[in-house]
């Protein structure tokens, strides 16, 4: 079951443009409280989403519809939420993973560190990832209104931004230093 909400969001006007995925065999857009969550704190911010969707645990849909956003050029950052856990039917993990160029570790910690402050122990089940795909910043979240508003209010709506502007800025051609020479200070 694919269920899907268009807006008309302008990327160009500094709005963040996201499109959000649900994923759940158990719910519909209808039923979707994290999918609410995520919609209310980014237009809470003053950003849009560009397009919400729903779909059951499926790994290749899964795959194929946050490939299909990634690709969409009035979305700035793709967000899923749902089948992260450990259960066998979560595959958003290892559907979104290949899709990624460069993954962000440092946001599965943090988000661990902050869920543990406030559920303790019961985090160790919350799996998140994040990365860069084709320019456009990805966050993979777990299923849980709470968690979602946790992961968006300390972590997404203020790193989400500068994560898209950095992920496609230009490289300055005048610029003859390489990796290399940045690692080992210059020299």
């Amino acid at each position: 079951m694919n269920e899907t909400i268009t807006s008309e969001a302008d990327p160009d006007d500094g709005t963040l443009c996201t499109g959000v995925v649900t994923v759940s065999s158990s719910r519909s857009l209808a039923t979707d409280e994290a999918g609410e969550a995520i919609t209310t704190a980014l237009e809470d911010d003053g950003n849009e989403v560009t397009v919400r969707e729903h779909v059951g645990a499926d790994h290749d849909k899964v795959q194929s519809i946050v490939s299909r956003l990634i690709d969409r050029d009035d979305v700035d950052v793709v967000i899923s939420a749902g089948a992260t856990s450990v259960e066998p039917t979560d595959v958003t993990l290892d559907a979104v993973e290949p899709l990624l160029e460069k993954e962000l570790t440092a946001f599965s910690e943090l988000f661990t560190l902050l869920a543990y402050e406030r559920v303790g122990t019961k985090t160790v089940a919350a799996r998140t990832l994040a990365g860069v795909a084709d320019g456009t910043p990805v966050f993979c979240l777990p299923g849980d209104a709470d968690a979602v508003r946790l992961a968006l209010a300390e972590i997404i709506l203020s790193e989400a931004p500068v994560l898209v502007g950095l992920a496609r800025e230009e490289p300055d051609e005048d610029d003859d230093s390489t990796d290399a020479d940045a690692a080992d200070g210059g020299a």
